[in-house]
This record gives structure tokens, C-alpha cells and sequence, in this order.
């Protein structure tokens, strides 16, 4: 919806083809703009503040490419077991350690977004709970090597084959799990505008 923006132009700061996916389904224009961001936290960060945290890190990235009426929104997310955070695996062999780890289990993902303009800066996080199913050794090589999950927090897509067959049970949003709180993203910036 293009009045919620009021005239004004949203620029995603994200890689994540599931955020665009995201955003289009809202029916939200936007154009998208990337910086490369270092994405580390200070080590003493409880874990439920590390996804807004990032987010804003990758907002401000972002700033010097700003027009007066651009609005930004940026988002981070990160998978949590047991105290822990997974994010991003560095190779398939990481990968498999990570659903290992989180198989038969139960995690929370939180995603952290950022809104920002030339005048304000708006942070805010959603965080479901997600129990997912055992996983054989047959169905993670599987997983993994068609879908080299080593782009997502946690190393795996809801939206692919492991969260269709392996979910078991999700307390929150299935979009947040995504990687964008889609309810949450509106209102918010139907606020901010």
C-alpha cells in the first residue's frame, strides 16, 4: 500500500530475497539497498538484543545514502537454543551442526527490524518459539545439499523442505520466522510516517 508511506520512499537494507517477498506481499513499495555490514556484537549482549542491535548497525550503514525523504528499514535475524545463538553457517559441515543441535528441539528465532529516517531512528523485535522434529542423517544430508541453508539463521528455511516436513509446532508468526514480523513491520510504520 503506497499511502501508508505516504509519498515518502522505503529502501530495504537487506540481501534476503524472503524479506523483498515479504514486503511485495504487504504491497509495500520499496526500493532496496545494500551495505555490507559487520554483523558481531559485543560479547556481554544478552542474546534477546542482538537481532535489533544488528539491525540498527545495518541501518546505519545505510545512512549516507539517504535522501531527505527516504524512510529505511533493515532487519536482522537470529535463531536461539538453549542460551545460544546460530546464526549464519560458514560452510554445509556448520550447517549440519547447527540443526543438529536445534532437531527435536525447541528454539526461538527472533528478527530484529530497524526504521529509520533523517530524523528519527525506531527499533523494535518479534520472537516465536519453534519445535522442530527429529531429523535422520539421510534427511539433514539431504536438507542441506539441496538447499545449502547457508544464508539463514540457524541454517534453515520455515518457507523450505525441513520447515514443511519438520515442523512440529510454532508459538508466534510464521513470517517473523522468515524473517520479517510482517504484522508487526506495518503497524510500526504506519506509526512512523
Amino acid at each position: 500500500m503506497k499511502s501508508i508511506l505516504k509519498k515518502r520512499r522505503l529502501i530495504l537494507g537487506s540481501k534476503s530475497p524472503r524479506r523483498s517477498q515479504l514486503l511485495k506481499e504487504l504491497d509495500i513499495s520499496f526500493v532496496k539497498k545494500v551495505e555490507d555490514t559487520d554483523e558481531s556484537f559485543p560479547d556481554d549482549m544478552p542474546v534477546l538484543e542482538v537481532a535489533e542491535f544488528i539491525a540498527r548497525v545495518k541501518a546505519e550503514a545505510l545512512r549516507s545514502r539517504m535522501k531527505d525523504n527516504d524512510i529505511i528499514l533493515t532487519a536482522d535475524s537470529v535463531v536461539i537454543c538453549e542460551g545460544i545463538i546460530y546464526g549464519k553457517p560458514k560452510d554445509a559441515n556448520q550447517a549440519k551442526e547447527f540443526i543438529k543441535i536445534i532437531s527435536d528441539n525447541v528454539h526461538q528465532v527472533i528478527t530484529g527490524v530497524c526504521l529509520m529516517d533523517d530524523k528519527k531512528m525506531v527499533s523494535f523485535s518479534e520472537t516465536a518459539e519453534v519445535k522442530l522434529k527429529p531429523i535422520t542423517e539421510k534427511e539433514l544430508n539431504y536438507y542441506v545439499k539441496k538447499y545449502m541453508p547457508i544464508d539463514k539463521a540457524g541454517a534453515y528455511g520455515i518457507q523450505e523442505w525441513y520447515g514443511h516436513a519438520k515442523i512440529e509446532w510454532i508459538k508466534g508468526t510464521y513470517t517473523n520466522i522468515m524473517g520479517l514480523p510482517t504484522g508487526l513491520v506495518y503497524d510500526e510504520l504506519v506509526k512512523f510516517v
